[in-house]
């Protein structure tokens, strides 16, 4: 607060207050902290009687699901000594919420992945929170395993199980010479399972959970493939009764966000299936769901690929130049039209996740072998999806 320093007798008054003004800083700042204080759980106890709390009033769901929190509490001493003090030649990788690094826990000798909170970073208290209460209540064979958390003093760390080959992103952008491109089997596999997490948190949890960061980089690989979401601080319940949509501020990822929950801040189910068909057409082109270093006209990704869809002469074109021609023809068509489906930009008009994971576990089944079914261009009219069913 700024102090106007005036003529007369005002003035050695506007100096008397000028000098206090230090102390009446300090004292709102101190007051500020207090407040913060008894809003922001400080400890592990605490924060284990919120989320309790939270998961009292939160029904089950229809699958699986727990009423209480499996997860273990970590203190800050244990997750330090398990990364070696967060060695640098630990570190796994660095997004929004911070850091995470490669850890072995001494009590088991599980080797783990642990998140650590940049406390100046853009996720907060609050995405901590949300997301050991999101895995403490869903579980899924297509959901990372949160296996505990540690809230000391000012730390807020994550501890997941460990998934050997990273994330999706990992393995479509930017690859290393020496490392090997995904093959086709792969891909659909791949797109699968993360259809099946998502159906889970639509048609299976209850209220149904809003996943709202569905990409790449949160698609994350054992060393089978297998892949399972991850990060679910922006995770929101759904919409219950007669009620379409849940209103919140724009969250999530440029390039991933349907249009009108952008433009509108109206969150749906059919928001992620629009998210979930970016990653889908990343999954088939190799290309990144923005990426200004291309020409004009193609830095976004749906952008690019709506008039192709249009055009069957032009579909391997879309497919991934690192796969070499080596893909199912008809597979490739199959696939392309459940990406279309999934980016319509009428939310209406976009098909329901159960179906999606119909139509790619039917593509993931159908293995390509190059050897005696060789890629051949087949020329002819537009792409042909069937009708979106409506909700």
């Amino acid at each position: 607060m700024g102090w106007f320093i005036c003529g007369g007798k005002a003035n050695k008054n506007a100096k008397k207050l000028h000098r206090k003004q230090p102390d009446d800083i300090n004292e709102a700042k101190q007051q500020q902290k207090k407040k913060l204080d008894d809003q922001i759980p400080s400890s592990s106890d605490k924060i284990k009687t919120i989320i309790t709390q939270e998961l009292k009033e939160i029904p089950r769901p229809k699958e699986g699901g727990s009423d209480h929190i499996a997860a273990h509490t970590f203190t800050f001493r244990e997750l330090a000594a398990a990364t070696k003090n967060f060695r640098a030649d630990y570190l796994l990788g660095e997004g929004g919420f911070g850091r995470v690094y490669k850890g072995r826990l001494d009590s088991t000798n599980q080797v783990v992945a642990i998140k650590q909170l940049d406390r100046n970073g853009l996720q907060g208290n609050r995405e901590f929170l949300v997301e050991v209460l999101m895995l403490s209540l869903l579980h899924h064979p297509n959901l990372v395993n949160l296996i505990g958390y540690c809230a000391d003093g000012d730390q807020r760390l994550l501890v997941y199980e460990y998934m050997p080959l990273g994330s999706l992103e990992d393995h479509l952008h930017d690859l290393p010479l020496d490392k090997r491109p995904l093959d086709w089997n792969t891909r659909m596999k791949i797109a699968a399972g993360a259809a099946k997490g998502l159906e889970y948190l639509h048609d299976k949890a209850n209220p149904p959970v809003i996943y709202r960061d569905l990409k790449c980089s949160n698609i994350l690989l054992d060393e089978s493939f297998h892949p399972k979401l991850s990060d679910f601080g922006l995770a929101k319940l759904g919409p219950v009764g007669d009620k379409t949509h849940v209103s919140t501020r724009v969250m999530g990822t440029y390039g991933y966000c349907a249009p009108e929950y952008a433009m509108t801040g109206q969150l749906t189910l059919k928001s992620d299936v629009y998210s979930f068909g970016v990653v889908l057409l990343e999954i088939i082109t190799g290309r990144k769901a923005i990426d200004n270093s291309r020409a004009a006209g193609e830095h976004n990704l749906v952008a690019w690929a709506r008039p192709l869809f249009k055009d069957r002469r032009k579909f391997a074109q879309m497919a991934d130049p690192s796969l070499q021609g080596h893909y199912p023809v008809r597979g490739l068509y199959q696939a392309l039209a459940v990406a279309a489906m999934c980016v319509q930009e009428q939310p209406n008009m976009r098909p329901l996740i159960a179906d999606v994971v119909t139509a790619l576990t039917y593509l993931a089944s159908q293995k390509y072998d190059p050897e005696s079914q060789p890629a051949r261009a087949v020329a002819g009219g537009g792409l042909s999806t069937p009708r979106a069913r409506r909700e």
